[in-house]
């Protein structure tokens, strides 16, 4: 436990500091963001702070806790994890609207051209939980779910931030060569899972030490590249699905993580879910060297 709060904390230190590198960005943890109404962002993404827009999001206003309130507009995505989202009359949201575990409250004369996805308190959400699960134990399920899901999203945004168009190209690959990829995948998970236990038989010669501290980082990196691979890809295609134009890697991404984790909350389909997703997920990366080329086994004449 100590080393995933360890990681959490390097990973957001990383994420502020490269981040907000983008103009018309903002990317901020407890902090306050005000636009004002003769000003133009692209995209707001804040943790534990207060969020006013009076002027223009281009694309999204992405909140874990805190408030946000909407007096300008906003051209997709207004997104709420346990914040009070309050929209005033002058409010415009292009998109949707979607609120989870907090609260939405909507002036007379706001206008949301999207959808409004409201679960008012956590009880809503544990609905989805597995049958047997109550009480304390479903919270504490919940709140390991959500750890994970935060942890996920800090690692999602790391990788994006640095390598939008190798996830996009190697996200396009899993809808042109999809059974190639996952055939890729299935024979690459069974060739490590050989190569560790190989190693962890050489340990007791101390050589294999080494070897097997080796795959282990190199497997994370997989990965977690190959999962944020597919958070592209699933979120593209929630986009597509519903008419919406492209938009950043970054919001992307974070749309197919909110999908991929709530069917993983699903019993039995969560689990089936995920390993078909380790499985592209291994594919994906080792076929295309994560995202540099579309086939690396393809012969060149």
């Amino acid at each position: 436990m100590k080393y995933k709060i360890c990681l959490t904390f390097i990973l957001v230190f990383l994420i502020s500091g490269f981040l907000p590198l983008q103009s018309q960005e903002s990317f901020t943890m407890g902090k306050d963001i005000t636009v004002e109404e003769d000003e133009v962002q692209n995209i707001i993404i804040s943790f534990g702070g207060d969020v006013l827009v009076k002027g223009k999001i281009k694309e999204s206003v992405i909140a874990f806790g805190g408030t946000v309130t909407i007096a300008g507009e906003v051209g997709d995505l207004v997104l709420g994890f346990g914040t009070c989202i309050t929209l005033k009359s002058s409010a415009v949201v292009k998109g949707d609207v979607a609120s989870l575990g907090g609260t939405l409250n909507r002036e007379y004369g706001s206008t949301v051209k999207g959808d409004t996805i409201y679960f008012e308190t956590p009880e809503d959400i544990t609905k989805f939980l597995p049958l047997g699960l109550t009480g304390t134990l479903s919270h504490l399920y919940l709140f390991l779910k959500l750890i994970s899901a935060f942890i996920w999203f800090l690692l999602a945004l790391l990788v994006t931030a640095f390598f939008p168009r190798q996830i996009s190209f190697a996200s396009s690959q899993i809808r042109k060569s999809f059974w190639p990829v996952f055939g890729t995948g299935l024979l690459s998970i069974f060739v490590f899972t050989g190569l560790m236990i190989f190693a962890a038989l050489l340990c007791l010669v101390l050589i294999g030490i080494p070897i097997l501290f080796c795959l282990i980082i190199l497997g994370f990196i997989i990965k977690v590249f190959g999962r944020v691979v597919l958070f592209f890809f699933f979120g593209e295609s929630l986009m597509n699905a519903f008419g919406k134009s492209k938009s950043s890697p970054i919001l992307i991404v974070i749309l197919g993580l909110i999908l991929v984790s709530i069917i993983q909350f699903i019993p039995i389909v969560g689990f089936i879910f995920s390993f078909c997703l380790s499985i592209i997920g291994w594919g994906v990366i080792i076929r295309t060297k994560f995202g540099t080329t579309e086939n690396i086994f393809k012969r060149t004449s």
